[in-house]
């Protein structure tokens, strides 16, 4: 059975933004991060050499420690080393904090069909027949339609001290807002974002885009 010409041709456009949404989540996700440093970080900082301060708790923690090994490789490409009795401290914290979003949206409902593609008339012959155009009885309808959803705010802290007084010379926060709660999935990118322009301006907010490619 063919489809409507009518039809066909207004569900053509909305085919082509699935299709570049599909192609978009096959070739990564874009994690858009606020990211505030604050820092007094020394012209000629010496030895970079660091250790991570933890507690029990994060020291046990399988998630933590896999944060922590990102951290270690930013660390790394800036030129820090890892010792047991560095002149730097490092410290990380994160969380996830979740709020409910409610917003009335447009959308277009079919004027013959309604909600369904059903309608309050029943029409026998079904979509597909050449008298069942959804555009025979007119254009579609706009109505308002309440939709709710999650926001999950991520959030990662880093701050970096001398060990000798515990004076911090960095203390960065990234911020990220998406659907996914799973910090898995953003970590990578927020950890690249903290340490983007190292050390960077002190006290302004900036807005990073970074891709994180899907897992193999």
């Amino acid at each position: 059975m063919l489809i409507p010409t009518r039809l066909m041709r207004w569900l053509l456009p909305w085919l082509a933004v699935l299709s570049a949404v599909l192609l978009a989540g096959c070739a990564g996700t874009i994690v858009r991060s606020e990211v505030t440093a604050f820092h007094e970080w020394p012209a000629d900082p010496g030895e970079k050499s660091y250790s991570f301060s933890r507690d029990a708790r994060q020291a046990n923690d399988l998630e933590y420690r896999s944060y922590e090994n990102l951290v270690r490789n930013e660390l790394q490409r800036l030129g820090f080393s890892e010792t047991a009795g560095g002149r730097l401290r490092v410290n990380m914290d994160y969380h996830v904090d979740a709020r409910d979003v409610q917003v009335v949206e447009p959308v277009i409902m079919d004027s013959w069909y309604g909600p369904g593609f059903l309608g309050r008339y029943h029409y026998p012959y079904g979509l597909y027949s050449p008298y069942a155009d959804p555009f025979w009885f007119g254009p579609p309808v706009v109505q308002p339609v309440e939709r709710r959803y999650v926001v999950y705010t991520r959030q990662l802290r880093i701050s970096i001290a001398r060990a000798a007084d515990g004076r911090n010379l960095y203390q960065v926060t990234v911020n990220s807002q998406g659907g996914n709660p799973s910090l898995a999935v953003v970590m990578p990118a927020m950890v690249r974002s903290a340490f983007a322009d190292f050390p960077g301006p002190s006290g302004v907010s900036r807005v990073i885009e970074l891709k994180v490619d899907p897992p193999r």
